[in-house]
């Protein structure tokens, strides 16, 4: 436990110190290996995206199982993995840079630089979104990645260890490839899009709690975060991502969600907050917030490492 713990917290240290590897990044590569094997077995029904999900989120897993077995009798070996793979899997610095890279197109008044940059944050279209827009849709992305790219991995981290870190990359990988609605994926992906929501449901719920503990850095008030959460969170149309987002926008004191363009498709989704619209200098107060969330996701995660090692 404590070998984990040590090994978590010099992961976040890597990834805020070096961000994603820049060559070589073996989730990028996992991607590219589950995209030749979709090619090879795709079938528009839900028991081929079943089989594809267990094989392609399995494989991982297994890995990590064999590698923590491996090492189990080497501590620095055991150390070095769980920090090597905890840098790889998180994406809280790649997540900040992007969001701080949109607020300085919006600062400057770049409407197509920041248009331009929106698809590394979210895959909603931005041809026609203004300033306003354009910082709703970032803030709503740094929020839901709150969970996904930091909050999650050390959460199973802590859980599973190297199966846990392997296997939820995974299913957050899938889900992006596969997980959309979209007439290719409306069968095939709903096992990954499952097996993410499975995976996110407590990880989730503690960033929201987190975020609301941590919104006095941006000036927010941790009562007003709970209240927005408890009211709110259940609105939106996933079961998790409506709780990071209405605690950010309780915490922010704006107001997120409306309507949404995805390649063609509008949604509309619920209002969560009942703060004033979300504006650029918004966007650098959801970057601090997000950055808050990960040391307190880190020290809950190796404290209750600490607290089952006592045991």
């Amino acid at each position: 436990m404590l070998i984990r713990a040590a090994g978590l917290v010099a992961g976040v240290l890597l990834d805020r110190a070096l961000g994603d590897p820049r060559r070589w990044h073996p989730v990028a590569g996992f991607g590219r290996v589950a995209g030749l094997v979709e090619r090879r077995v795709y079938s528009p029904t839900v028991a081929a995206g079943a089989l594809y999900t267990a094989a392609c989120a399995g494989l991982p897993v297994l890995t990590g199982m064999a590698l923590e077995r491996a090492v189990r009798r080497h501590p620095a070996a055991r150390f070095l993995s769980t920090a090597a793979l905890t840098w790889v899997v998180l994406g809280g610095r790649s997540l900040r840079r992007e969001a701080a890279a949109m607020s300085e197109s919006l600062a400057a008044g770049d409407l197509d630089a920041a248009r331009a940059r929106l698809p590394h944050l979210a895959g909603r279209d931005p041809s026609t979104l203004d300033s306003g827009e354009l910082s709703r849709a970032t803030i709503e992305s740094v929020a839901e990645n709150a969970s996904d790219a930091v909050v999650g991995p050390l959460f199973w981290g802590a859980v599973a260890g190297l199966p846990g870190l392997a296997g939820y990359r995974a299913a957050n990988t899938l889900d992006a490839m596969v997980g959309h609605r979209s007439p290719r994926y409306a069968r095939f992906g709903t096992a990954s899009a499952r097996l993410d929501d499975l995976a996110n449901l407590l990880p989730a719920r503690r960033t929201a709690l987190l975020t609301a503990a941590v919104a006095p850095v941006v000036g927010g008030r941790p009562a007003a975060a709970l209240r927005t959460w408890w009211r709110d969170g259940d609105r939106h149309p996933s079961p998790n991502s409506g709780q990071c987002e209405a605690a950010t926008a309780g915490a922010l004191g704006v107001r997120l969600g409306g309507r949404n363009v995805y390649a063609g498709r509008v949604e509309e989704r619920p209002v969560l907050g009942d703060g004033k619209p979300p504006a650029p200098h918004d966007i650098a107060r959801s970057v601090r917030l997000c950055s808050a969330v990960e040391i307190g996701a880190v020290a809950a995660a190796a404290a209750a490492l600490l607290l089952r090692r006592r045991r």
